[in-house]
This record gives C-alpha cells, sequence and structure tokens, in this order.
C-alpha cells in the first residue's frame, strides 16, 4: 500500500501531526492487536484527520462500532488503496471489502529493508482452527502461479535483494488449490537464485499436515547453499487432547515427526515453534505435557503466547481457563525456555553470515548463519547487503557475537569501497524496528520470536506473553540516538583505517566505550567536589551570622 500510494505521488510520513490522512493496517490475531487498533483510531478522530482502516480487522469484523462512519480495505484489495484514499480525503466513505482475484505481485513495494523482500505465496488457509480468527478474514487458500512467483523472484534478485522471505499463513498448503505442491515450487524458486549465494530463500511458516507427505522433498531443498536451514513450524500444545480441541488436525507424534526428520536429514537445521498457555480445558496433566515437550527438544526459539478468545470464533464459546492461571502457565514455560543455551558449542567456529540490517543498539550489524541463527558483528555499514564469514567470539542467550575475518573474501571486496558513499540512502531511509513474518494464524512474528527478547533488538517485556505481538518502530529520539552512536563507529572506523589500514575490531569498540566512561566519571567527581565546597561555605557562612546575632 505504501508502495502504490508513493508511486501516485503521496508522501509516507512517520510524524502523524503533520499527515493528511491516516492509515491503519490491522491484524486480527490477538485482543492486545485489535485494542492498539481502537486507540489509534481515538487518536486518529481526537485529531480531525482523514482514516482508512486496511487489513484482517475490518475484513472479518466489517460491523464493529469502532469502524463506523471510517472508510475501510480488505485483504484482497490493497490494489486499490489509492482510489480508497482518493475518495476519503474528498470526504467520502469508502467500504470495499469484496473478494476479488489476488492482488498483483508486481504492484509498487516500499521495503522496510531494501536488503529483504517479503514474497506472499498464497492467501487464506486450509485449516480451520477453533480459535483462529484470521480464516475469516483471509477465507479459503488462494495460490499465486509458480511462474508468476519466480519472474518475481527474477526481479527482486536484479533489484539486489539479498534475502527472499516466503510468506503465507501456512506455507505447506501453497498450490492445494491449482494442482502443485511446495516443493515443485521451491524447486523452480532456487533454481533462479545466483549461484555465488548472494541470495538467501528463508522458508515461511507451515502447519505440521500439509509437510508430512513432503518431508524429504523439503529437506533436499534446505540443504541446498542458498536456502537457510530454518522452518517455523508451530506446534501450539504438547497434547494430543488440546490440539483435538483446537482442530489442529495433527498429533503431537506428527509433529515429532516433522521436527525429528528434517534435524536427521539437514546438518544445522533450526526450528521454531508456537505454543499457546491455557486453551479452553487444557489441565494441569495436558500443560504438563506442553513443557516436556519443549524440555526435550529444546528448540532455539519458541514463541509463547496465552489464550485470548476472538469473537466469532468456536473456541470463545468454550469454558475458559481462569486468567491468573494462564498466566502462570504462561510464565513457567517461559521460564523453562529460557534455561536452555541453544547456542553452546558455536564459540570459536567460523560461520558465513548474510548482514542485512543494523542492530537497534546502533553500534552492530545483524548477520544470519545458514541455521538463520542471529549474529551481531562490528564492521563498516557498507558490509550491509554482504556475506562474510566470521570467527563465534562468544554466545549469548539470544544470539551470538562474531568478528569479520579479513580474509573473507566478501569482507575483501566491500572493505574497498566508500562507506559513506555504499550505504548513505541506507542510512537515511532504514527504519529501526523489527522485521515482522506470519505465525500460524498471520500474526506478527517479530524476527526472531515475537515473545522472545533479542539481545540489541526490541524492549522486552517482563512478562513475555503479555507483550503486545504487533512490531512497532523506535521512536524518534530513539533513531536520532541510534543514527549519532553509529556515526561515531564509523568515524572511529575510517580513522583506524587511515592508520593501519585494517578495519576496527571489537576491543576499539571497548575502547571507545571506555572512554566515555572515564569522562562521566571525572564529571561526577568535579561535580561531588562542587557540592561539597558550596556547602562548606554555606555552614560558614551559618555560623558566622549565628555568632554576630549571639552578641
Amino acid at each position: 500500500m505504501s508502495g502504490q500510494l508513493s508511486a501516485f505521488g503521496y508522501a509516507i510520513t512517520e510524524e502523524p501531526e503533520g499527515a493528511d490522512l491516516w492509515l491503519i493496517n490491522t491484524c486480527t490475531v490477538k485482543n492486545p492487536s485489535q485494542s492498539a487498533m481502537t486507540t489509534l483510531i481515538s487518536k486518529c478522530k481526537n485529531a480531525n484527520k482523514p482514516l482508512v482502516v486496511a487489513g484482517c480487522v475490518p475484513q472479518g469484523s466489517r460491523d464493529l462500532k469502532e469502524l463506523e462512519g471510517i472508510s475501510i480495505i480488505g485483504v484482497q484489495q490493497i490494489d486499490r488503496v489509492v482510489e480508497v484514499v482518493e475518495e476519503t480525503l474528498k470526504g467520502h466513505e469508502v467500504r470495499l471489502l469484496s473478494r476479488k482475484t489476488l492482488p498483483s505481485l508486481d504492484l509498487p513495494k516500499v521495503r522496510k529493508n531494501k536488503f529483504i523482500e517479503i514474497l506472499p505465496i498464497n492467501v487464506g488457509c486450509l485449516g480451520a482452527c477453533t480459535y483462529c480468527k484470521t480464516k475469516h478474514a483471509r477465507g479459503h487458500l488462494g495460490s499465486y502461479s509458480i511462474d508468476g512467483l519466480v519472474d518475481r523472484v527474477k526481479i527482486v534478485v536484479s533489484e539486489g535483494v539479498r534475502e527472499i522471505w516466503l510468506s503465507s499463513e501456512d506455507t505447506g498448503a501453497y498450490g492445494r488449490d491449482i494442482g502443485t505442491n511446495l516443493p515443485n515450487l521451491l524447486s523452480a524458486i532456487v533454481a533462479e537464485l545466483p549461484a555465488d549465494r548472494s541470495t538467501m530463500l528463508r522458508i515461511g511458516m507451515t502447519n505440521p499436515p500439509f509437510i508430512l507427505e513432503h518431508l524429504n522433498e523439503i529437506a533436499s531443498v534446505l540443504r541446498h547453499p542458498c536456502v537457510y536451514t530454518f522452518l517455523h513450524v508451530p506446534v501450539q500444545s504438547g497434547s494430543d487432547a488440546v490440539l483435538k480441541a483446537m482442530n489442529r488436525e495433527y498429533t503431537v507424534s506428527e509433529f515429532r515427526m516433522v521436527v525429528d526428520t528434517l534435524c536427521e536429514l539437514v546438518p544445522g537445521m533450526q526450528i521454531a515453534t508456537d505454543i499457546i498457555c491455557g486453551f479452553p480445558g487444557e489441565t494441569d496433566e495436558d500443560f504438563a505435557q506442553t513443557v516436556k515437550l519443549i524440555k526435550e527438544y529444546k528448540l532455539p526459539q519458541v514463541h509463547i503466547s496465552q489464550f485470548y478468545p476472538r469473537p466469532g470464533t468456536p473456541a470463545a464459546r468454550m469454558k475458559k481457563v481462569p486468567s491468573i492461571e494462564v498466566k502462570k502457565r504462561s510464565r513457567e514455560l517461559t521460564s523453562v525456555f529460557e534455561a536452555f543455551s541453544p547456542y553452546q558449542g558455536l564459540e570459536g567456529k567460523v560461520e558465513r553470515i548474510w548482514i542485512t540490517e543494523i542492530a537497534t543498539d546502533g553500534v552492530h550489524l545483524v548477520g544470519h548463519t545458514k541455521g538463520y541463527i542471529q549474529v551481531l558483528v562490528i564492521a563498516p555499514d557498507s558490509m550491509l547487503g554482504t556475506s562474510a564469514n566470521v570467527k563465534i567470539t562468544s554466545v549469548g542467550r539470544w544470539s551470538v557475537f562474531g568478528e569479520v575475518i579479513e580474509g573473507s573474501i566478501a569482507a575483501k571486496e566491500v572493505l574497498k569501497q566508500n562507506p559513506a558513499e555504499a550505504q548513505e540512502e541506507y542510512r537515511e531511509n532504514h527504519a529501526e524496528e523489527a522485521t515482522c513474518s506470519t505465525n500460524s494464524c498471520g500474526s506478527c512474528a517479530c524476527s526472531g520470536a515475537e515473545n522472545v527478547a533479542q539481545q540489541c533488538g526490541p524492549h522486552r517485556s517482563e512478562d513475555p506473553s503479555d507483550a503486545p505481538t504487533d512490531c512497532g518502530d523506535a521512536t524518534c529520539e530513539e533513531a536520532a540516538q541510534y543514527t549519532l552512536v553509529r556515526r561515531n563507529v564509523e568515524r572511529t572506523m575510517k580513522t583506524r583505517e587511515s592508520d593501519t589500514g585494517k578495519p576496527v575490531v571489537k576491543d576499539q569498540q571497548v575502547n571507545l566505550a571506555n572512554r566515555r566512561v572515564i569522562n562521566i566519571d571525572r564529571i561526577l567527581w568535579v561535580g561531588l567536589a562542587v557540592s561539597f565546597a558550596t556547602t562548606l561555605a554555606l555552614f560558614v557562612l551559618l555560623s558566622y551570622k549565628i555568632f554576630w546575632s549571639s552578641y
């Protein structure tokens, strides 16, 4: 939608007060996301701004009181967003929700990160989960053709994209409505990826039922040099009884078969999963089975959320688990998960990483290994959009740290470039925000995990299960701070390179930080000395006055 509006001549602004119109894109998977929409609508009305609400909420709940008198646009009509905005600015109310053919893959687009293309391969799904509201909004499965998707891949590769994320409510269901399947699509796409591994493919979330019959073929694709060995496979519960109540159409043993097979056939395979705590009817024994499953597999990423009853779904009519118990289970499972150390053993190893973004601390660049493990490195901005070999220097709970190996071919080539010229456009346009993909019901899953803290990532809630699932921008003040810090680091790098011909490494950044600490300490000591002197002077003056007043 941003791409179409920009192409038509509108400027997209991050300053709400100065905007001529607000366009809110919504998610319906959980109560907090819809509550956030309601809050934004109220703010917009108070600001007397024209408003368009798009996405899953108006599509699935068009009769909401909050949407009365507001222009709305559904999930399959985004190619008409300019028309809706134009009419709304004229004072007309537009309600565009009727379903039609899939939006074109070639619509103008504004990428939040110019190195990452999020490519939808289908909309809707074949499932009928009793808790899911997204199906109401996005409907039955509708797949794009293989030829159309391959053509889009060719275009984005030529535009310099370095990661392609396949997006879907259920990747594994792809093609079942048009007589093909996911392995056929993946084989066609990887055939178009550059042989130098400059562009990587990340396969999106897939539910267990639709990949069970294709495990060998999918494993083969995951072993391809240009495909991340990472897959998001939601289990939702470790209890077959709960899965049946959810109507998930698989058993825990089938989930185990998916994970075990892929981990056996794909070296370095990384699996992420989702858990819903407190689904109606979940007993202590059911929850214990979930805990046991998570303890057994020790998966590096587990997206933990509490059950939220969504109006109009069968689960909303089921007998609920007390909210205090739901929160207790969520915290307990989070504690179990956080006790794992999934990246132990990586320290000292050399890994190839693909670098695509700047960490929210403004100092590190973020890269990913072939297993999509997040690696934080200190390097010039000119390495964005490249790959390099790094040595893992330390491991944390949520990510690992590395140093770029100077002998790396990719590093050699990029360090010949002028960092300021190579990435000035990226620096100006890059928004410090968590990128979002979709989970099993289309909810926003922040890069890494929406309910799992990332070092140098978004602010972490004390209770991950209570955190909102939507990913927000950093504030303007935060973004300014990050840019300032990055520029200081770049300036230090340039100075070091001019002296030694080598890029600055981790110890240089530590020295920079130490110098700042020393300066702060010096200021504090001076301040204390001034305060002490002032207090002493006041004491002497007061004593003098008391002495003379006694006479």
